[in-house]
């Protein structure tokens, strides 16, 4: 019935059959069978019908009075998700962890935005997992392995974990050797990191050693831990991407290189749904595309210093 109330607002607005017809394409006769198929619906006349005119009865124009802007709602809307499918612009919410979100993705969001002037980004941070359906967001960024779920997903790469300390405290405590002696050192536990994990690049020993009473500080922010262990506070278990430039700078060393942690998986994840918004698609192009060429993403730890006597 929408469709033949689409086609009497067309007739009306034409101001005759044959016109009505040219508009809509459709052939005069199938024009003047929906017509009176609907008016047999109605059980009302809608139009005066005569050789040189067409004119609305009394309850045809009302009928056409009350109906014509509900058409035109519809269709604006009807416009307004065709564009949401097909042009890069409107909101766009994203959850994401708080570090990895200011830290190695924060080129993404500003050339997200300065790519697609149309588009609004409400990025959420927290290092907590937040329900993606509760804040109602399109995308997030996940660390860690993913439990089964109803989201679609893609894995975005890696983060590489290790050990880090001053050189002042190392002198001050002694480099470790191996992971055994770790147990004698003061710890900054950069939550969620609270247990070592790793294993031997060569012989494939493996050591996991939990440090929950021998903590120092705990703290659920890895730039403040970082910047506490540059100060000589302690051992410090986190992303090696997190202290890039305090490695570079010799701030912080890395310690036992020889030994690994696993790598931390990082991935997208989503509602699933069968038609993805164009300005979630652009979002999950770029982030994929920066994944891919940047090295602590993808196992390429740039060359730094180390503290491996």
């Amino acid at each position: 019935m929408l469709d033949d109330l689409a086609l009497f607002a067309a007739i009306v607005d034409s101001g005759s059959l044959s016109a009505a017809a040219r508009r809509t394409r459709l052939p005069p006769a199938t024009v003047t069978r929906r017509l009176q198929q609907l008016e047999q619906q109605l059980g009302c006349k809608l139009l005066h019908r005569s050789a040189r005119r067409l004119q609305p009865t009394p309850e045809g124009l009302e009928y056409y009075e009350r109906c014509a802007p509900l058409l035109r709602s519809l269709q604006q809307a009807t416009e307004s998700l065709e564009a949401s499918h097909t042009q890069v612009q409107g909101l766009v919410r994203v959850l994401a962890p708080m570090n990895l979100a200011k830290g190695l993705l924060r080129p993404v969001w500003t050339a997200f935005l300065a790519q697609h002037p149309k588009v609004q980004l409400d990025l959420r941070l927290s290092n907590l997992r937040e329900d993606v359906f509760e804040h109602g967001a399109d995308l997030a960024v996940r660390l860690g392995d993913l439990p089964d779920s109803s989201l679609a997903h893609r894995r975005l790469g890696t983060t590489a974990i290790g050990l880090l300390a001053s050189p002042g405290y190392l002198a001050q405590a002694g480099t470790p050797r191996h992971p055994r002696e770790l147990a004698g050192h003061q710890w900054l536990v950069a939550e969620p990191l609270r247990t070592v994990q790793l294993q031997h690049v060569q012989t494939g020993e493996r050591f996991a050693q939990s440090f929950h009473a021998e903590a120092r500080c705990v703290i659920n922010d890895v730039a403040l831990a970082a910047e506490m262990a540059c100060t000589g506070h302690g051992m410090l278990h986190c992303p090696l991407w997190m202290c890039d430039a305090q490695l570079r700078s010799g701030a912080l060393l890395h310690v036992l290189p020889q030994w690994h942690a696993p790598a931390n998986p990082i991935f997208m994840v989503w509602p699933q749904q069968r038609h993805m918004p164009a300005r979630v698609r652009a979002l999950v192009q770029m982030l994929g595309d920066f994944a891919r060429a940047e090295p602590w993403l993808q196992g390429q730890m740039p060359i730094i210093p180390t503290h491996d006597d």
